[in-house]
């Protein structure tokens, strides 16, 4: 990949409407990330808005401050990019990462849980961390209070990687600043959000499906229902890898979430053999062959005003499946995509979890 790519990648990704789903089609359908933000204007003006792309000074402005900070960017593409992250549905287009990207290629355990944990909760996520990284394994979490902070702190000194929900330049929360500085020196630090990009609430699920997709699978230890760290569990599932959970007193709220998960098919965790043994049983067929780069392919570029309107009827406020919108209008899926792209682009469609759409 050319630096010029490599740049207009960065700029595409950065450009306003576009996520992680739009950036795959864009380059999937213009082969480069020049052509895509040459058709950008385009494609929006065809979904009845205004397409904008970011600005060269504000792109480059942020990598001289990434690499100000010392940090580097792992692009969708390169072959350092997080092969299991890779398969995620949504995975980042771009990376910024601090530290050493080699523990993202071993075999990576995430453990999530509670913030507000009990000790013995604390102390148990501890120590087992630190016997997985004695096993090999390189533990995986969003260095938040609580469990979080006990599995960084127990396999630093083996391997870990904190994914944050910030830029690699701010500290949050503002005690586990300095463990951040020390995932950075001893481990990996990563982030999809530029430099100075403050934590917004937003920002967490998003962090989550990031920890859940470098993971083999997920252990949780503590959650209480509707958690973040169930998040996390939910998205790991869907994307085939193992969920875990660590019981608990059906008397701790904190323990209702992982109760449930193991009641709904999780594993039951007691200690990091169990945990060794669960993730040992990933068969490497299921990891699909990585796409190094993309080929462009026939754009669906003749939609009529026709279709177009069978499309945009079935969509409203509510969050509607793509693959309903496809059935219900009968269109090929490709017609259906490039109007969805294009509403996209225009500022008229949000993208939901689970392959949903919905009209603003």
């Amino acid at each position: 990949m050319s630096e010029q790519e490599r740049f207009d990648r960065l700029r595409l990704i950065r450009s306003p409407r576009i996520g992680p789903v739009s950036f795959r089609q864009l380059m999937a359908r213009f082969g480069t990330a020049g052509e895509a933000l040459r058709a950008v204007p385009d494609l929006a003006a065809r979904g009845g808005g205004k397409g904008q792309v970011a600005d060269t000074r504000t792109v480059e402005a942020e990598i001289a401050r990434s690499r100000s900070l010392g940090a580097r960017y792992l692009l969708m593409g390169d072959a350092d990019y997080p092969t299991l992250l890779d398969q995620m549905e949504g995975a980042p287009p771009a990376l910024i990462v601090k530290g050493d990207a080699g523990v993202a290629v071993r075999q990576c355990v995430a453990i999530v849980g509670a913030r507000n944990a009990s000790a013995a909760a604390c102390r148990f996520a501890r120590t087992l961390a630190q016997e997985l990284g004695q096993a090999g394994a390189v533990v995986v979490s969003g260095l938040a209070r609580g469990i979080d902070t006990a599995a960084h702190q127990g396999s630093i000194a083996s391997g870990t990687i904190g994914v944050i929900a910030s830029g690699i330049d701010i500290g949050f929360p503002p005690e586990n600043a300095m463990l951040q500085e020390q995932v950075a020196q001893d481990g990996l630090l990563v982030t999809e959000h530029p430099p100075g990009t403050q934590p917004l609430a937003r920002h967490f699920p998003a962090r989550n499906r990031i920890i859940a997709g470098l993971a083999a699978g997920t252990v949780v230890v503590e959650a209480a229902p509707k958690s973040g760290s169930l998040i996390t569990a939910r998205l790991a599932g869907e994307a085939g890898r193992e969920v875990m959970a660590v019981p608990g007193s059906p008397l701790d709220p904190r323990a209702q979430g992982c109760n449930q998960l193991i009641r709904e098919g999780a594993i039951l965790i007691q200690n990091a053999a169990d945990v060794m043994e669960a993730i040992g049983s990933l068969d490497p067929r299921m990891v699909r062959q990585r796409r190094m780069d993309f080929l462009a392919e026939p754009a669906s570029s003749d939609v009529t005003e026709q279709e177009r309107a069978a499309i945009v009827i079935l969509l409203g406020p509510a969050p509607a499946p793509v693959d309903e919108i496809v059935r219900l209008c009968g269109l090929a899926p490709s017609v259906v995509q490039t109007v969805l792209l294009e509403l996209e682009l225009a500022d008229r469609l949000d993208r939901h979890a689970g392959g949903r759409v919905s009209l603003r």
